[in-house]
């Protein structure tokens, strides 16, 4: 399902158009929604030859010949296949190719993927793996090229380093369509010479810087951060953000994840504040297996703003045109019209987007949601898999904390989830001392987080608290899978339970598990690079439900609160979090005491 290129079936193209040769596929009776114009158009037909549009109006019936495919919409809407503008595939526990494979059902037809998390791991040749599994699917998948890795030098020590002249390199692969989100903003702002290298081989290269500003601080380092050249921007979680990134001339991401939810409020600049909505575009970032299988992909993020009250046209054209002009690509993908690639679907219901069938590059490739083609499997080598270095086997006594001499009670710092949001709140807690430890406090939802060193097997432990789990009794939960370092959080109620869940993950090479009680209750493998699962979608689905109903059994009751778990190392996004150097309050970007 390779794809020609433009100028090389041009010819045929326009013979099919004037009716001199016929065509492969012939789309009859359609609702044309054309994002172009903004219009829907009804009894239009659609002429398809070489995997892209040659015809699109009122009659094609010049361009059908004895062999051509003649589907019958009988009055259902042809709508553009969805793009997903920024996200990570690392995200939904499983490669490129099964992440392609569960979403295509959904509508999704071109991708734009972030391998930062590989990056952090297996560095360049990590994302050179992604970037050639991507070329093979029979969906378009660009891949952009990690920023920042580590994502905050001197805050953590990640698995790898890029650098500018990676950056430039990997500018000449061909599925490489631009930077990905550059999260050191403090580094833009402040002119670091890694980033302005980064940024400027891009440019160079003429292709799209990525962004990532985390901060809700509008002022100067914003406009510093903007003039430094990243393009877009996900991070904003109020109408305000939206709002300033659009001023400034950036493209606005709206993210709905899985644990993200960040469409509604700022959708605000549109719905009422009138802002031009071609300069918004959505995109998920981040979505495990479950949500994948059980909710969609893009089809459900088109669905969430057309219940914040956009139009479906609108929304539509946020989710397909609007990402194909951001990444140059508007010749390509992102509409229904002559000479872009054919990858549409037949929609029976287009306010709650019910997709029928879904084409890519003109072959059937889903249809009443399930898959219609065979996707193989890619095979990772060896180098991509044991990953997982601890040094050694790790005991209770490393989960825990000493109090300050004599004292009984201590004021701690303590991580704050917010739930269905990336940022955390700095919190202060009085916490009691125990036999000259402090253990936490449940009455208080106050639990033990743990960063454990893996990439180096330097047996490095890191010790801190976290609250919004909710967790009771005896629990805990590892995962290899910590943005953006991608060490091994651990997070748990007792120093016991956490350090069976970090050994577990050590056994088998990385992933998730859960123990509660001392038995292991959820486990997903995730072998390659400590982050993805060769598994099927849907096995991997099934262990995260196994997963999400140990944590409720043990009394969390978080939204999506494995994804809030994964987050906790992420030193770019505020407020408070761990590294493997310790709690990192990223206001300041600086490292501080666990105790006040």
């Amino acid at each position: 399902m390779t794809i020609e290129r433009f100028e090389d079936v041009a010819p045929r193209l326009v013979d099919v158009a004037m009716g001199r040769t016929p065509a492969d596929l012939v789309i009859r009776g359609a609702r044309w929604l054309n994002v172009h114009s903004g219009e829907i158009l009804p009894d239009t037909d659609i002429a398809v030859v070489a995997g892209r549009f040659a015809y699109c109006g009122p009659d094609a019936s010049h361009a059908i010949g004895p062999n051509t495919v003649i589907v019958e919409a009988a009055g259902r809407t042809v709508v553009p296949g969805l793009c997903d503008a920024h996200m990570h595939v690392e995200s939904g526990m499983v490669t490129v190719t099964e992440f392609c494979r569960a979403v295509m059902p959904h509508g999704t037809t071109s991708m734009f993927i972030d391998p930062h998390e590989i990056a952090n791991v297996l560095g360049l040749a990590g994302v050179r793996l992604m970037h050639d599994e991507a070329l093979g699917q029979p969906i378009n998948v660009w891949t952009q090229m990690p920023s920042c890795v580590p994502s905050a030098p001197g805050l953590e020590e990640a698995g790898a380093i890029i650098s500018p002249a990676d950056v430039a390199e990997a500018m000449t692969w061909p599925g490489i369509i631009g930077l990905g989100e550059v999260m050191n903003f403090p580094g833009v702002a402040a002119n670091d010479p890694t980033m302005v290298g980064a940024i400027a081989a891009t440019r160079r290269a003429g292709r799209t810087v990525g962004g990532h500003y985390a901060s809700p601080d509008l002022g100067r380092a914003f406009h510093g951060y903007v003039a430094g050249g990243p393009a877009d921007d996900h991070e904003g979680t109020r109408a305000e953000d939206a709002v300033a990134r659009v001023r400034q001339g950036m493209k606005a991401m709206l993210r709905l994840g899985s644990a993200w939810y960040d469409v509604a409020e700022q959708i605000k600049a549109v719905t009422e504040m009138g802002l031009d909505s071609r300069h918004f575009i959505l995109c998920t970032d981040d979505c495990h297996s479950g949500t994948l299988i059980r909710e969609g992909h893009m089809d459900r993020v088109v669905r969430h703003a057309i219940a914040q009250g956009l139009k479906p046209v609108t929304a539509i054209q946020m989710a397909t045109i609007n990402t194909a002009e951001h990444f140059g690509l508007e010749r390509e993908i992102g509409s229904v019209t002559p000479g872009r690639r054919a990858d549409f679907l037949l929609v029976s219901d287009l306010a709650a987007l019910r997709i029928d069938a879904v084409y890519a590059r003109g072959v059937l490739v889903a249809e009443a949601g399930r898959l219609a083609i065979d996707v193989p499997a890619y095979p990772y080598p060896d180098s991509a898999k044991n990953t997982v270095r601890l040094g050694r086997q790790l005991a209770a006594a490393d989960f825990t904390l000493e109090a300050p001499a004599g004292r009984n009670e201590v004021t701690a710092r303590v991580i704050g989830v917010v739930e269905n949001q990336a940022p955390t709140r700095a919190l202060t807690v009085t916490l009691p001392v125990i036999d000259g430890e402090v253990p936490g406090d449940l009455a208080q939802d106050v639990c033990r987080i743990a960063l454990v060193e893996r990439h180096r097997a330097t047996g490095t432990v890191t010790n801190a608290f976290v609250s919004g789990f909710g967790y009771r009794g005896r629990c805990a939960m590892a995962s290899t899978v910590a943005h953006d370092s991608h060490h091994m959080i651990v997070v748990g109620t007792d120093a016991a339970s956490m350090a069976q869940a970090a050994n577990r993950l050590g056994d088998v090479g990385g992933g998730v598990v859960f123990f509660a009680d001392g038995e292991e209750k959820a486990l997903i493998e995730m072998p390659v690079a400590g982050l993805m699962s060769v598994e099927r979608a849907e096995i991997v689905a099934e262990k995260a439900d196994r997963l999400i109903a140990a944590m409720r059994e043990a009394g969390c009751t978080l939204n999506n609160a494995y994804m809030q778990h994964s987050l906790l190392a992420l030193v770019v996004i505020p407020s408070l979090r761990i590294s493997d150097k310790g709690l990192v309050d990223v206001d300041r970007f600086e490292i501080v005491d666990v105790f006040v």
